[in-house]
C-alpha cells in the first residue's frame, strides 16, 4: 500500500508527505531524519492518512493536498471536508 499523510509540526504548521510505511515515516520525522521542512519542528503529530493501491495515485493526491490552503487542510484534518473534491 501507498499512503499520503498530514502531520502537524510543533509550531502548528502542517506537512504533507508520501510513504509506504506511515509509522516509520512519522518516527523519521520525529528523529530529525524526515523532510527538511520538519527538522527543527519536532515533535510531529500524525493528523490524517489516506491509502492508495498505486504509487502514482498516492503521489497525485499528495500534490493535490500540497496545493490546498491552510484552512482547507484544517477542514480535511477535522473530517469536515470531502477527501476527494
Amino acid at each position: 500500500m501507498h499512503y499520503v499523510y498530514v502531520v502537524e509540526c510543533s509550531d502548528g504548521t502542517y506537512y504533507t508527505g508520501y510513504t509506504t510505511d506511515v509509522e516509520r515515516r512519522v518516527a523519521e520525522h520525529d528523529a530529525g531524519d524526515g523532510a527538511k521542512y520538519t527538522r527543527g519542528r519536532t515533535p510531529v503529530t500524525l493528523q490524517y492518512v489516506e491509502s492508495f493501491e498505486t504509487k502514482s495515485a498516492a503521489m497525485s493526491r499528495e500534490y493535490e493536498l500540497k496545493q490546498r490552503s491552510r484552512s482547507q487542510k484544517e477542514r480535511l484534518v477535522a473530517g469536515q471536508d470531502d477527501p476527494w473534491p
